[in-house]
């Protein structure tokens, strides 16, 4: 089968790992395959799964491949999709890949995260690929190695080997991988998606020399975990431990625990 990828990111068009989740993609297609990018124009990081409803989007083409849209990542999976590849949907989405870690619930305020999501929701195979950093690894020559060697055959085996059915409860796979060389990987670690004690995110004051006040949202995440089912591995515990961590998500948020407790608080409402 010709396999066609449509590759998006959330850093922008011109951000180094989506040049390497470009190569990963063709890595995957072959040489019979297609690889379209259709990415931001400008850095998007933190938008989620927002589009651009109420105001149109700029595609520019810079080659027979690639693209770049004035909008969200959401917005450039439907620009692929619907305009470039004029509706012929892709057998693979790939995101990223981002510049950072998104893990826990990073997953909600990722672009990177909801660009997969989009392509799920359009009935895709989606992944979305982010790069761990930290002090030490910035020094690296490439802080991309370990997603640069190891993003093809992890997609791939994703695609070939899990049971994936095409839009099959709207799932995409969340892959993050640490911070270390590719021959410190300890492995590959199905986890689930954990929990910080605290949000990442709070908002700090900015006087001007004019004396206006501007807000600055601050990222602060937090390095402690909240225990969950220990039956499954968290990402935030395994990506500590050196392991790519390939998570599972999916497009409805219901929380079927609680689902019961409260139609027995509303069964007698009416």
């Amino acid at each position: 089968m010709t396999l066609k990828i449509l590759v998006t990111n959330d850093d922008g068009i011109d951000a180094p790992g989506l040049k390497i989740a470009e190569q990963i993609a063709k890595q995957i297609a072959g040489e019979t395959g297609e690889v379209i990018t259709v990415a931001p124009a400008v850095d998007q990081s933190g938008v989620g799964h927002s589009i651009s409803y109420l105001r149109p989007s700029l595609i520019t083409k810079q080659s027979d491949t690639r693209y770049s849209v004035e909008g969200s990542p959401a917005d450039c999976v439907l620009a692929g999709v619907y305009n470039v590849m004029n509706g012929n949907k892709p057998n693979l989405i790939l995101a990223g890949i981002n510049n950072g870690h998104n893990l826990a619930e990073d997953v909600l305020y990722s672009g990177t995260v909801g660009a997969a999501m989009e392509g799920a929701l359009q009935g895709i195979r989606s992944i979305a690929m982010s790069q761990c950093y930290t002090k030490e690894s910035q020094l690296f020559d490439d802080i991309f190695e370990t997603a640069r060697h190891l993003g093809a055959n992890i997609c791939s085996k994703l695609i070939t080997e899990s049971d994936w059915a095409v839009g099959a409860d709207n799932i995409f796979y969340n892959v993050n991988f640490p911070a270390v060389r590719v021959a410190e990987v300890a492995g590959l670690s199905a986890c689930i998606q954990g929990r910080r004690s605290v949000g990442s995110f709070s908002m700090d004051s900015i006087k001007s020399p004019n004396g206006r006040t501007f807000l600055m949202v601050n990222h602060r995440p937090s390095n402690l975990a909240v225990e969950t089912d220990k039956s499954y591995k968290t990402d935030l515990d395994e990506i500590k431990n050196n392991y790519v961590t390939i998570t599972p998500l999916k497009t409805n948020l219901t929380e079927l625990n609680y689902l019961g407790k409260l139609q027995n608080i509303l069964k007698n409402e009416y």
